[in-house]
């Protein structure tokens, strides 16, 4: 399986949509932590649930979190939240959405916030 990622820095990448079957491949790509930032259901029904995501993750020997955010919609709280998880969790950390750049904003934004991602 190949997975199409954009690498940001060393220890942060975003991807589009994930599925359940994807995990085992990051993990086996070096990530150490996925964060899910698409909420349940925003594409329909063929959008896995992040439940399974999140499961198949642990699994898969990643850590996970599920942090639902609403394209075009971020705020201080979010961004604030997204920084807490950089904080907390080992990196290299991969961050999905519907495309990457609802991440790729977080992150921006996060790092804006004084967030310095570089545990290992």
């Amino acid at each position: 399986m190949s997975l199409s990622y954009q690498t940001l820095t060393p220890d942060f990448s975003v991807a589009p949509q994930l599925q359940p079957a994807d995990m085992r491949a990051l993990a086996d790509a070096g990530f150490k932590s996925v964060i899910i930032n698409r909420p349940d259901g925003e594409g329909g029904p063929e959008q896995p649930l992040s439940d399974d995501v999140l499961r198949a993750a642990r699994e898969a020997g990643l850590q996970a979190r599920y942090q639902p955010v609403v394209s075009g919609a971020i705020t201080a709280a979010d961004v604030a939240e997204f920084a807490g998880l950089l904080r907390e969790l080992p990196a290299p950390v991969l961050a999905f959405c519907r495309s990457g750049a609802r991440c790729t904003n977080l992150f921006q934004a996060a790092r804006e916030y004084g967030v310095d991602q570089t545990q290992g």
